[in-house]
């Protein structure tokens, strides 16, 4: 019996260092999940993406945007050399960004991208156009050295956050949904071409008489009608035909007697022109030439002497 209970005492004399070897570990476990656990801060992305949502945060602090397309051999050549400029910018303290025309339409429009790739520099909404050499050592100097002071900037009236503008925007993005359904009623649908075509053609048709509908409505309630007018606003169209008619009479008057005044100054100058001829015996009633009555007292003369 004594045998036995020593037996389990130095046994458990052996397993407790194993056991405190389990915990040690266990517990180096549970630190190494908590480390990994933790959130890592990453380094923020130095090339920006702008789209339509979120365009506006451009309008502050320095910016150069890249307009591209995947599909553009000199914009793809361009790329590995606007990022590694891009990688400059935060020292520079300057936001780089690029913008994929095929994806957003309404900043195509906006800022009238008609060349690939165009590159737009920013300072707190003023935008002028890059014309210079596309190196990432041209592009570091036209920043530092500020060169773009001496680009004109564009115009208040085709600035991106222009009203003008605005209706650009919206029109590129009615373009690229004509667009899509057209490519989905092709492709996805088994439409041919010309069916699509004729979608298109009822569907502004038929909008267009919407249009019409609504405008007429609208001028109906702003202008209505003598049948569906109210009696307050018949009564005023009446005063003002009335007030009308009344002011066309008295300038018919006022006509009638400029007329009369005419007949009397004629009727004047008649009267005068009789007197004339009373004095001077002149046929036209007005006084003659001194010299032609010269030769007519002597030409008198002549005849009495014969």
């Amino acid at each position: 019996m004594a045998c036995m209970l020593a037996g389990r005492k130095s046994s458990k004399m052996l397993s407790s260092p194993r056991r405190a070897e389990r915990r040690s570990w266990i517990s180096f476990t549970l630190l190494v999940i908590c480390v990994a656990s933790l959130p890592v801060s990453a380094k923020p992305e130095s090339l920006r993406e702008v789209t339509d949502g979120n365009w506006e945060k451009i309008l502050t602090g320095e910016w150069m945007i890249e307009f591209y397309a995947p599909w553009c051999p000199a914009c793809q050549q361009l790329q590995p050399v606007w990022k590694d400029f891009a990688d400059w910018g935060e020292d520079m303290g300057i936001n780089v960004a690029k913008v994929d025309v095929t994806e957003q339409p309404g900043l195509s429009g906006r800022f009238i991208i008609t060349s690939l790739p165009t590159i737009y520099h920013c300072k707190d909404g003023v935008f002028r156009k890059y014309h210079g050499a596309r190196t990432k050592d041209d592009f570091l100097s036209f920043v530092d050295e500020q060169k773009w002071q001496a680009i004109e900037p564009v115009s208040s009236w085709f600035g991106p956050s222009s009203v003008l503008m605005n209706s650009m925007s919206a029109l590129f993005k009615l373009s690229m949904f004509i667009r899509r359904c057209h490519n989905y009623m092709t492709e996805q649908l088994g439409i041919p071409v010309w069916g699509s075509y004729v979608i298109f053609g009822l569907v502004t048709l038929f909008a267009g008489l919407a249009l019409g509908l609504l405008l007429v409505f609208i001028a109906d309630f702003v202008f209505p009608s003598r049948r569906f007018a109210s009696p307050d606003y018949y009564q005023k169209k009446q005063a003002m035909e009335q007030a009308r008619f009344i002011q066309r009479q008295d300038e018919d008057q006022e006509a009638d007697g400029e007329d009369d005044d005419d007949d009397d100054e004629d009727y004047r100058d008649g009267e005068k022109d009789e007197v004339w001829r009373k004095r001077i015996g002149s046929p036209e009633g007005r006084p003659e030439p001194e010299e032609a009555l010269r030769k007519r007292v002597v030409g008198n003369r002549e005849e009495e002497d014969t």
